[in-house]
């Protein structure tokens, strides 16, 4: 999924025209689903990234994948389509959601740990993340074993990284290079 400048700039007017014509919560959900579909089928993203398919034909694949969009999501499609753009889709539903997490006033907050986080770190968590930023997070635990221990939390576009696996990989460098 590529998400540019353009997929940017594209989530920020489909936002402020969803907010104007007071659609933003029917298109952030439609923008969810999109942006659900897109990163569990890489080949449809593939596919809107194919310079060899007609904009027509995927103007058709996002209709018959995306049946029944309102007329703002629909719209989209038509402007990304006529443009040539179709391929920045999942960007443009990736920004579209945090901008309107924003413009509502909550970031989307994610700590990755070794095991599920227990209701006292997720607290734990949670204060960190608030020392961030002043929205009000929503937290999302990933486990992945990887990491060995400790926890890596990203908060928006920030990333703090506590996790054992990290400081071991830099003490074999440091033990490498020494």
């Amino acid at each position: 999924m590529k998400a540019g400048r353009a997929s940017i700039r594209y989530a920020k007017a489909l936002l402020e025209f969803s907010i104007e014509n007071n659609a933003e919560k029917k298109v952030v959900e439609e923008m969810q689903n999109v942006f659900s579909v897109m990163e569990s089928n890489p080949e449809l993203d593939a596919t809107l990234n194919s310079p060899v398919i007609p904009s027509a034909q995927k103007r058709k694949i996002l209709s018959d994948v995306f049946p029944n969009p309102s007329k703002t999501v629909s719209a989209l499609y038509d402007l990304l389509s006529r443009n040539g753009r179709e391929g920045i889709l999942g960007g443009v539903a990736h920004h579209f959601i945090a901008l309107f997490d924003k413009h509502q006033g909550k970031v989307a907050a994610t700590v990755t740990t070794a095991v599920l986080l227990t209701e006292t770190l997720e607290k734990e968590m949670l204060k960190k993340a608030a020392t961030l930023t002043s929205l009000k997070v929503e937290l999302k635990n990933i486990v992945d074993p990887t990491i060995k221990g400790g926890f890596i939390l990203r908060v928006g576009d920030l990333q703090y990284n506590a996790c054992i696996a990290d400081r071991l990989e830099a003490l074999k460098r440091e033990l490498i290079t020494s």
